[in-house]
């Protein structure tokens, strides 16, 4: 089953973090085959939130996955969004046409109400990152949608979603996570 996580920091806590980088790299590592996408939110070079979407065997494992990681336990993060997610693109980040580096780099999340929205990929799929609906833990309801995607702007990014099915949409700079090379 595949879960979309999206760790918020606390504001303050980037010193805290960077503490615990090795940490959470060591965690992140135990589920290497496990990620679908990773990586830092952003404002300017300051963390701002971690995504990371996750393929594990259920509800449960995905809670501890997101519970158990070192940041959050330190106080890191100041909340956690959980959910379900469908990986409609069939691939990973590292498995993205466009690479790792080039270009600006986006989260977009969309919160839904009423009857589901962008349940069909968008038809340019070379700027797509990672796509997929956020979904209940039994995955029958639909919650909204998560995007990460490559855009000249945020602006452009917002549209990737039909503003109007959306409660809120929330666009976050994003880069690539894991170890530096």
């Amino acid at each position: 089953m595949e879960f979309f996580c999206y760790h918020r920091d606390r504001p303050g806590s980037m010193a805290l973090r960077g503490e615990l980088r090795e940490d959470h790299w060591s965690y992140m590592d135990r589920y290497a085959t496990e990620l679908i996408a990773r990586g830092p939110t952003l404002v300017g070079d300051t963390a701002t939130g971690s995504v990371h979407i996750v393929d594990v065997p259920d509800p449960a494992a995905a809670r501890a996955f997101a519970f158990d990681e070192p940041n959050y336990q330190a106080g890191v993060y100041r909340d956690v969004l959980l959910r379900r997610w469908r990986n409609s693109l069939g691939r990973t980040m590292w498995e993205f046409p466009g690479g790792r580096t080039g270009g600006n780099r986006y989260l977009v999340l969309g919160f839904g109400t009423g009857q589901p929205a962008d349940l069909t990929v968008p038809t340019d799929r070379d700027s797509l990152i990672a796509w997929g609906p956020l979904l209940s833990d039994d995955g029958t309801n639909w919650l909204g949608t998560a995007a990460l995607l490559r855009a000249p702007d945020p602006d452009t990014a917002r549209t990737v979603l039909t503003a109007d099915r959306y409660a809120d949409i929330e666009v976050h700079d994003w880069q690539f996570g894991g170890r530096p090379s």
